[in-house]
C-alpha cells in the first residue's frame, strides 16, 4: 500500500508506505501540522503506524516523529550522521528496515546535509532533498557540500535501474514522481554535468535561507519536540 501526501506551504512530500497484510506502516518525512491528518488516516485505513523515517534534519519545516511517538507509539529513523540524538534507530548506508512483510533498504546520499539519506522500498526510492524533479538539493548551509552531492546522485542513485521510480521531498511545480532514467538524462542541473561544472552551478544560485530554518533546525534535531509543540499540536 502506498499513499502520496503534501504539505503546501512547504511543498513537501510525505509518503505513507504499508504492508497489507499485517497492517503495519510507516510515514517518510511527516510535517508536523497534518498530526492529526496522519493519524486520522491511519484509522481509516486500519494500519499501525511502526516507523517515521526522516531522509535528513529538515530546515523548512518540522517533522511530526516526537507526536506520532507518542500519539501513535512509532519510533522514530535517521542516518546516523543527521546529528538527531534523539532518533529510535539511526542507519547507514545499507541498513534495512523491516515493517510487517516489507522491507527498505538505506542508501547514504550526503551532499544537501551531511546526514541526507534515500530510502529504497520495492521499484522506487524516496529521494529526500538529494534528487528533485529537474533539479537537486542546495548546498550552501548545514554542511552542504555540492562535489559530495554529485557523487552521490552519480554513483549511488543514477546507477540504479532506469526505470526506478524517484519520490522527491519536495516539488514546487505540482509534479510528484519521476525516474531515474529520466532524471540521468534530462534533469538540467545533472544532465551532461562534470563534477566541476556542477559545484560551479551551484556555488552560482545564491537562494535566500528557508524561511523557518531557525525554528526547524533545532526542533528536527530533537525529532520535532519543542517549545511550542504542544501548543501547535494541541498534544
Amino acid at each position: 500500500m502506498f499513499r502520496q501526501l503534501f504539505d503546501a506551504e512547504s511543498s513537501t512530500c510525505t509518503y505513507l508506505l504499508a504492508d497489507p497484510l499485517t497492517a503495519d506502516a510507516v510515514l517518510i518525512d511527516t510535517v508536523r501540522e497534518h498530526t492529526g491528518a496522519y493519524l486520522t488516516l491511519l484509522q481509516e485505513l486500519g494500519l499501525k503506524l511502526r516507523w517515521t523515517l526522516e531522509t535528513h534534519v529538515h530546515a523548512d519545516h518540522v517533522t511530526a516523529a516526537a507526536s506520532l511517538r507518542e500519539l501513535a507509539g512509532s519510533r522514530a529513523i535517521a542516518s546516523t550522521a543527521a546529528g538527531a540524538d534523539c532518533a529510535d534507530l539511526k542507519v547507514d548506508d545499507g541498513s534495512t528496515i523491516v515493517f510487517g512483510n516489507e522491507v527498505i533498504r538505506v542508501i547514504a546520499t550526503p551532499g544537501h546535509t551531511p546526514g541526507c539519506v534515500t530510502y529504497r522500498w520495492c521499484d522506487r526510492v524516496f529521494t529526500g532533498d538529494a534528487l528533485l524533479i529537474d533539479g537537486c538539493g542546495r548546498t550552501d548551509f548545514q554542511g552542504g557540500d555540492a562535489g559530495t552531492l554529485y557523487d552521490s546522485i552519480t554513483t549511488h542513485l543514477f546507477t540504479l535501474p532506469a526505470e526506478t521510480l524517484v519520490y522527491p521531498g519536495h516539488d514546487y511545480k505540482g509534479r510528484r514522481v519521476s525516474s531515474i532514467g529520466e532524471q540521468k538524462t534530462g534533469n538540467p542541473r545533472l544532465a551532461g554535468q562534470t563534477r566541476e561544472e556542477f559545484v560551479a552551478l551551484m556555488a552560482a544560485l545564491d537562494l535566500p535561507p528557508p524561511r523557518k530554518i531557525d525554528l526547524a533546525l533545532p526542533a528536527n534535531q530533537a525529532c520535532g519536540r519543542s517549545i511550542d509543540t504542544i501548543e501547535i499540536q494541541g498534544v
